[in-house]
């Protein structure tokens, strides 16, 4: 029986939490789609410590005013979407997404250009199917069981 390899993108995700304990969540302009702070490494991004690149991506999407004190790898999930390639074709995706924990200590969110909203969501009454599907919905769910008052 032959196996082939998988292919997989890597991705880090942020699991913020406020003073409260209330979970940010954000809402992707590209689809109806709400999503976790975060994203995929960049080529470049191969020997950059991971720490680096969720500096560098929560700079992108939540703006370099906000600060936080990243923890330690919380959860591990596995996503599957179709995305639209530069040839105007989609394509499935797999991403393999370390998600960390983090507290927000303050500041500013300013949106980058690939989110609309943001809302917080108390752990204790977040509903994640009405937000997520797929391996971020495991997630967030696997998230909501571990860290919820």
């Amino acid at each position: 029986m032959e196996h082939n390899k998988d292919l997989y993108f890597v991705a880090v995700k942020v699991f913020l939490q406020n003073k409260e304990g209330e979970l940010l969540i954000t809402k992707d302009v590209f689809n109806d789609g709400w999503d976790i702070p975060g994203g995929r490494l960049r080529d470049v991004d191969f020997e950059t410590p991971l720490e680096l690149v969720v500096k560098r991506k929560m700079e992108e999407e939540l703006g370099t005013d906000l600060r936080y004190k990243l923890g330690e790898p919380a959860v591990f999930m596995r996503h599957e979407r179709d995305e639209l390639l530069p040839s105007g074709k989609k394509d499935k995706r797999r991403i393999f997404a370390i998600g960390y924990r983090a507290e927000y200590l303050g500041g500013e969110i300013r949106l980058g250009k690939h989110h609309e909203k943001y809302e917080w969501f108390s752990l204790d009454s977040f509903v994640p199917e009405e937000y997520f599907t797929g391996g971020w919905l495991q997630g967030v769910k696997e998230f909501q069981s571990k860290y919820k008052k």
